[in-house]
């Protein structure tokens, strides 16, 4: 890959790598289609099918939102699409008529009410929400219910959180057949009024209604779409891949998890409107337990995370109970009568649309579990040429602004004091005490087991210390969580690398830019000038990153890093923690598994992170790259300090020699002047 073909990639991966953009004339095709087929074949019944597979689509991209983007496991997830219909069944409709009085004139101005002649004499209130106004306002409120619901239960994983949504699904139908004098009990809505527009009434005719199911379903694709390829969708995706990586890179897990709950509520709020408004009833049944399981085997069957894959496993399958099923229904029982067979000329394969749908999720199982439209598609492997360019890397031409600190170097940029971790009765870290001075390198060392994974969790917030302080920059940070250090400019790399498989390098370096981006939910659909120009700076800023590790990175920009080999792995590890604008980068083990000449590069390209001014604290094994790197070493055994000094004082320290190598100190000490590694 030339230079210019890099810089392109990396002027917008984003819109290369986005799903559907490359196919323009396919989907201007599939909307002209969709548009001029009630024309060209206006038959009620089938305008009608589609129609409902439409709401379904808008339904599915919903729940993709929380099961294929976040990664959040809602089997109750109809339960919003029943208080978005309910919301406007109830506001327009002969459910609720208070007294009318001076109060409601008001709103009759503005066609929300009406005065109508009560039944035991009087007048009463009847509510004539507007469909167009019900559209968004029932979006509002099944987005506060997701919230609502979500807050106490977000924190939970897994089986537990789709135990708990299955119950949440089950209790809003429960409630709203039992709570009669709102909604009408199990007899349902009744009389809810026709959508007009321009003064025409849509009545029951199917053609409009089908229009504004497609035009919903048009809507919340592009939405999607932008929130998917935005900072939001990022953070999603982050949880959805590696929770505790996401933490560490700024990401509001909390938050995020409760953002993408509502907004995936909001669209099946807005899509209860348009269900219940064709249908002019609603009734508890309709939102029962296996609508739930239906929508999330259409997203199943589509591809989880893929916004094509969403609305094409949900128009495939509904058409498929609407449509094929009674086709071959038919077909099936006049073969019956053909031959002979009551059996087969009683068969209803509508009766059976759950076993057929548990079938077809199986094969899909089986043999395509990525879905029809998988979200993640394998990209070519590199060519000899690409994999071998000569791409210029080097600090010299590197703005890496942010990273050095205003404090003046020399002076203590993070400072452990006393700092004790005990799990059970076993003391990972007992009174720990270091410092680490702006714009050095600190290296931490020391036998296996001795805590200094641990020292690196409690700094970052992802361990609780049972007593201490930990000050940056003169702030107490000892108790703050993950996302809220990452903030202040405390980044970090894992022992265990720990990256976001089925993104891709420049989606895992975008990001470590979390937290340093502001983005709103709003700003990530319409795009905003000030929004493009900040994604622009974020990718800008992510090439001068990725920059650093040359044409190791740089031609693998589109790759998922679930298929770079280690040594790359940990680079973008890196390159995503820089991309954080750190003041304080804590490298653990980063030469863990590479080979001597990959070492040593890496070596190089750390020392020159230090000449830039940037504050590094190191664990490392190999004796060599700490003489190399550390202006001063710490030496833990068994959770407590035994040591600390220059790379020098420490290598001859026979406490540190025995204790760490676990041999006597000449015995050690000749091996380590022979050039032993310290593993």
């Amino acid at each position: 890959m030339s230079d210019n073909a890099t810089a392109a990639v990396g002027r917008r991966p984003l819109a290369a790598l986005a799903e559907g953009r490359g196919k323009p004339a396919a989907i201007a095709l599939l909307a002209a289609v969709a548009v001029l087929y009630p024309v060209a074949f206006p038959n009620q019944a089938n305008v009608d099918s589609l129609a409902n597979a439409a709401i379904y689509a808008a339904l599915a991209l919903g729940l993709n939102i929380v099961v294929g983007f976040t990664g959040l496991l809602d089997l109750g997830y109809a339960a919003f699409f029943a208080i978005g219909a309910y919301a406007y069944g109830i506001l327009n409709s002969f459910q609720l008529h208070p007294a009318w009085g001076p109060f409601w004139v008001p709103l009759q101005h503005l066609g929300l009410v009406m005065p109508f002649p009560g039944n035991s004499g009087g007048t009463v209130v009847h509510f004539t929400l507007s469909f167009w106004i019900a559209l968004p306002l029932a979006a509002v409120i099944s987005a506060g219910c997701g919230m609502a619901f979500g807050a106490p239960t977000l924190r939970l994983r897994g089986d537990y959180l789709a135990i708990v949504t299955l119950g949440f699904g089950e209790i809003v139908p429960i409630v709203f057949r039992n709570w009669s004098s709102l909604t009408n009990g199990a007899a349902g809505l009744n009389g809810v009024g026709a959508p007009v527009l321009l003064g025409h009434s849509f009545g029951v005719n199917a053609i409009p209604y089908y229009y504004v199911a497609i035009a919903l379903v048009a809507f919340l694709i592009f939405a999607s779409l932008r929130l998917r390829d935005s900072r939001i969708g990022r953070a999603w995706m982050a949880i959805r891949e590696d929770e505790i990586a996401a933490g560490a890179m700024g990401v509001n897990r909390t938050r995020f998890k409760l953002l993408a709950f509502a907004t995936g509520a909001a669209f099946a709020g807005a899509t209860g409107v348009v269900f219940i408004a064709k249908l002019q009833t609603a009734t508890p049944d309709m939102f029962d337990f296996p609508v739930s399981v239906m929508i999330l085997v259409m997203i199943v069957f589509g591809g989880i995370g893929s916004v094509w894959g969403a609305v094409a496993g949900a128009m495939i399958l509904q058409l498929l109970q609407s449509w094929w099923l009674p086709d071959l229904s038919g077909l099936v029982d006049g073969l019956g009568r053909l031959l002979g067979s009551r059996w087969l000329a009683s068969v209803d394969l509508t009766q059976s649309t759950e076993l057929i749908f548990g079938i077809i999720l199986v094969v899909m199982m089986l043999y395509r579990r990525q879905g029809l439209i998988p979200a993640h598609r394998p990209q070519a492997a590199l060519s000899f040429e690409a994999q071998h360019a000569v791409v210029q890397r080097g600090f010299g031409e590197l703005r890496l602004s942010g990273l050095a600190g205003d404090v003046a170097a020399g002076t203590p940029a993070l400072q452990v004091r006393g700092v004790t971790v005990a799990f059970g009765g076993l003391k990972a870290l007992d009174a720990v005490s270091i410092d680490v001075p702006s714009g050095g390198v600190v290296a931490v060392i020391g036998p296996n087991g001795s805590g200094k994974s641990t020292l690196f969790n409690v700094i970052t917030g992802l361990v609780p210390a049972n007593g201490g302080s930990i000050r940056f920059r003169g702030e107490e940070i000892l108790g703050l969580h993950d996302h809220q250090i990452l903030a202040r400019g405390i980044a970090r790399t894992f022992q265990n690398i720990r990256l976001f498989p089925t993104l891709t390098v420049l989606q895992n370096v975008l990001v470590g830019q979390h937290a340093r981006l502001s983005t709103s939910l709003f700003g990530a659909v319409f795009r905003p000038p000030r929004t493009r120009r900040e994604e622009q700076a974020a990718l800008d800023w992510a090439r001068e990153v990725i920059a650093i590790f040359g044409n190791r990175l740089a031609p693998r920009l589109g790759q998922a890093v679930g298929g770079l080999s280690y040594a790359n792995r940990r680079r973008t590890e890196i390159a995503r923690a820089l991309a954080s604008r750190p003041k304080l980068l804590l490298l653990d083990e980063p030469t863990a598994g590479m080979n001597p000449a990959e070492t040593l590069e890496l070596a190089e390209q750390i020392r020159g992170l230090k000449s830039l001014g940037l504050t590094v604290l190191l664990i490392e094994h190999k004796l060599d790259v700490v003489t190399q790197l550390a202006d001063t070493v710490y030496v833990l055994d068994h959770g407590e300090i035994i040591a600390h000094g220059t790379p020098a004082e420490v290598r001859r320290n026979e406490d540190v020699l025995r204790a760490y190598l676990g041999r006597n100190a000449q015995a050690a000490a000749a091996g380590i002047a022979g050039g032993g590694d310290a593993t």
